[in-house]
């Protein structure tokens, strides 16, 4: 836990860090591939980069991190460790990866706060930074034991078996393993991580859910073409949805993802899965129209839960884009829904941890970064 001479330096220190976490986070990403370009190759998502939502959540979970240890000095925010341990294994994370981390972190808090980074205040800090990096490199260590590898043994190579057109934007590939390495079990909510040769020759990874449970021979993700709306198309999904056919390899991890659902949001097995439950309903909002020949209860514009009974001892599942999962998140709470019963998963970067602390430190500026 933190240690008694550096809680009151890092509460005191808060609000100033979160105030300045974006161009904190700007020059960290800067310096840092500047000082290893190597880990725009296979690591990092550089189409995040270009809109700066992982450099708000990686900086914005480090302080999300500190406010915990302040707030509630007793207990680690297991949620959100979990959360970046998985993302962390999906990707092959090392020990020693922290310490580049921390070095170019470090650089840029100096560097945006100047003077009033005091001895004492930098030692503050990197206790901080050292309690949730130790955190976490023993929970991916647990993660990767459990699955029987090593950081740069959590890739190998699948051949696409089928290739299933969804809709005119959903792809799902079904692959099935090349090589005579056991295949772990795994279960839909999981996700996978496809690191993906570009045209520029610089392998990109994306993170994409599973759609069905492994039978020990094949895997199923499903991928779904980003299309601009006012931003760059999606170099990796599109390149995979026009590109990749049955034949084809893809280079893979294994699954990880600490929110596990019984099925995946593709209408007919969710239909099929709700079918078997003794009770079940699905209620479906269309923001133009209320018409479905599906089998669901329908509504007509945004979701609003005024309209549907909530069962007795549920646990909630959200996921989405982030301003969706925060209304419908303060929607539940409001119905009397307990936070512990409410889950989420984020498809990208976490910004919700970067909202958080610049809306719960007070005297913290607010930052309006969402993912689109």
């Amino acid at each position: 836990m933190l240690s008694d001479r550096s809680r009151p330096v890092i509460e005191a220190t808060l609000p100033v860090v979160a105030e300045n976490i974006e161009e904190i986070a700007t020059r960290f990403y800067t310096h840092l591939f500047g000082q290893h370009p190597d880990l725009l190759d296979g690591v990092f998502n550089r189409g995040n980069q270009a809109e700066k939502t992982q450099q708000m959540a990686l900086a914005g979970s480090v302080a999300v991190f500190a406010s915990s240890l302040v707030k509630v000095p007793e207990q680690l925010p297991e949620h959100l460790l979990n959360r970046i341990a998985h993302k962390h294994a999906s990707l092959g994370i090392t020990p020693a990866q922290y310490e580049v981390v921390h070095d170019n972190l470090f650089w840029a808090i100096v560097d945006v706060l100047g003077d009033a980074v005091t001895p004492e205040v930098g030692a503050a800090w990197d206790e901080v930074y050292w309690l949730m990096a130790y955190a976490l490199i023993n929970q991916e260590r647990g993660l990767y034991s459990a699955r029987g590898v090593r950081p740069e043994t959590v890739w190998r190579e699948w051949e696409v078996a089928e290739r299933i057109q969804e809709t005119e934007d959903v792809v799902t590939f079904r692959v099935r393993r090349t090589d005579d390495r056991l295949v772990k079990t795994s279960l839909p909510g999981q996700y996978v991580t496809v690191q993906v040769p570009m045209p520029d020759g610089v392998r990109q990874p994306r993170q994409y859910s599973l759609t069905k449970a492994d039978d020990g021979e094949h895997r199923q993700f499903s991928v779904k073409r980003v299309r601009g709306g006012g931003k760059p198309d999606g170099e990796v999904s599109n390149l995979l949805c026009e590109t990749v056919q049955v034949g084809d390899r893809l280079t893979m991890s294994l699954p990880f993802g600490d929110v596990v659902e019984a099925s995946f949001a593709l209408r007919h097995q969710v239909l099929d899965d709700v079918q078997r439950m003794p009770g079940a309903t699905a209620h479906v909002w269309y923001e133009r129209g209320a018409e479905s020949t599906l089998p669901v209860d329908v509504h007509a514009g945004q979701m609003d839960l005024d309209d549907v009974k909530l069962p007795d001892d549920a646990t909630y599942y959200l996921c989405g884009p982030l301003p969706f999962m925060q209304a419908v998140r303060s929607a539940l709470i409001d119905e009397g829904v307990p936070p512990r019963d409410i889950q989420y998963e984020v498809f990208g970067p976490d910004l919700w941890q970067a909202d958080l602390v610049t809306e719960e430190t007070p005297g913290a500026a607010s930052h309006g970064a969402h993912q689109g």
